[in-house]
């Protein structure tokens, strides 16, 4: 062994970076190592960055109506400064249209109701006045190309949608997991980069450290798997952790396209996150008078499973399809004659949602199954797992006691048994991206 820390964190995304900073401020000394050159240079950066409090699970909703306050107090939650200067939070809110696809938005309104969430309901009249050329026709259900009726109205309508404030985007993922690098370096974290996890050390029943790939062995009582669309590979390294788990996670290859905003609509001024379920499309603005947009995972999309060692970067018919759906809803949106965006890959797990959970293995943590929509959640995340890791550490039962964390701002509690590595499949998820 040539160097002993507190902890090691497998992945220096954005989750693996604030589990790291939760860590060093609670007076603990981690390792977070990274096969990428920088931190958040992973699916991290291919995300879309949206913060949204709407999940289909009132857990879920909690949590992340909570990250809200985080974002908007970035500097404040972070304490350090960043050479590179920090991301920014852009709270332009979220607009939900109101369909048959989501009941109109029924429960949506009684879970926001339920957490105490503010919103505000639009008529397609206050929609038309701030999307000039939206047009309320219903297309669903979404459909491919070649499918009978693509791109028809369905003879129903639209019913409007539900604004909810305390919503928008972050401007740069990648920068947001380097804020919190230098964060977290500040209070006594170390990071390795370009260093690939290749064996989880074990000694006398629990976890001993970590070897990577060049044969260095690195000791540690505590390891956390934060790897991303790896992590299903990480968990494969660790003597019977998969064996305990009902809920697994895999690499999901997706593509979010980059394109002019539609002809008519001064979307740099007037844009916010954009969710429309009828289209399955989501968007938001982007640089200038761009935008960016991806699917919401319906049916007719499928889902493409991958290697994340070796999987196609390159962009596919999807690109034209999801952005051919938002032409539906605009129908002055050009349809770009050059692709551009991101093709990249979500953390999957089996009911999309994440798993912040310990082992069966002692000493062994996840924060897995996190990709497509826990970006959001990231700064409350890291807290969880180091209040997760110290009581578990100082012997207590989370399986039959799950940790209840209090999340200051709301006032409301997050009940961390709901991302049990051991529940059974939520089928209250929308098993899609939305979470």
């Amino acid at each position: 062994m040539t160097a002993t820390y507190d902890a090691v964190v497998i992945g220096a995304g954005v989750i693996g970076t604030s589990i790291a900073l939760g860590l060093a401020r609670k007076g603990l000394k981690p390792l977070c190592v990274d096969m990428g050159a920088e931190a958040g240079h992973g699916s991290t950066s291919g995300s879309s960055s949206i913060i949204r409090p709407f999940y289909s699970t009132v857990d879920g909703a909690s949590i992340a109506y909570e990250a809200h306050f985080y974002w908007k107090d970035w500097a404040g939650f972070l304490g350090a400064e960043d050479e590179r200067g920090h991301t920014r939070y852009v709270n332009t809110g979220n607009l939900v249209v109101k369909c048959d696809r989501n009941d109109h938005m029924r429960k949506l309104l009684a879970m926001l109701d339920r957490i105490g969430c503010p919103y505000e309901e639009w008529s397609c009249e206050r929609l038309k006045e701030r999307f000039p050329t939206i047009v309320f026709d219903s297309f669903s259900p979404a459909r491919r190309f070649e499918d009978d009726g693509f791109g028809e109205p369905n003879g129903r309508q639209i019913s409007g949608a539900v604004f909810i404030p305390t919503g928008g985007y972050v401007t740069d993922p990648a920068l947001a997991a380097h804020n919190m690098q230098r964060a977290a370096e500040a209070n006594g974290a170390v990071f390795r980069f370009r260093s690939k996890v290749a064996e989880i050390l074990t000694g006398n029943g629990r976890v001993s450290g970590v070897a990577l790939a060049g044969g260095e062995r690195i000791a540690a009582p505590v390891v956390v798997n934060a790897s991303g669309p790896h992590s299903y590979k990480v968990n494969g390294l660790a003597a019977g952790v998969l064996d305990g788990m009902t809920i697994k996670t895999r690499a999901l290859r997706e593509e979010v396209c980059h394109v002019p905003a539609p002809e008519g609509i001064d979307y740099a001024r007037s844009g916010m996150h954009f969710s429309d379920p009828d289209t399955s499309i989501y968007s938001r603005p982007d640089y200038g008078n761009d935008m960016l947009l991806g699917s919401e995972g319906p049916e007719c999309d499928g889902h493409i499973w991958v290697d994340p060692d070796d999987f196609d970067r390159e962009f596919s018919d999807r690109w034209q399809l999801q952005v051919m759906r938002l032409a539906q809803r605009f129908p002055t949106l050009g349809i770009p004659s050059r692709t551009k965006g991101v093709v990249e890959m979500y953390d999957v797990s089996t009911d999309w949602i994440p798993i912040y959970d310990k082992s069966d293995l002692p000493g062994f943590y996840m924060a897995v199954g996190t990709s497509g929509n826990q970006f959001k959640n990231s700064p409350i995340v890291g807290q969880m797992m180091a209040e997760l890791i110290a009581a578990c550490e100082a012997g207590h039962d989370h399986d039959a006691e799950p940790i209840q964390f209090p999340l200051r701002h709301t006032g409301l509690t997050a009940n961390l048994g709901f991302y049990s590595r051991k529940r059974e499949v939520n089928e209250e998820s929308s098993f899609s991206v939305l979470g």
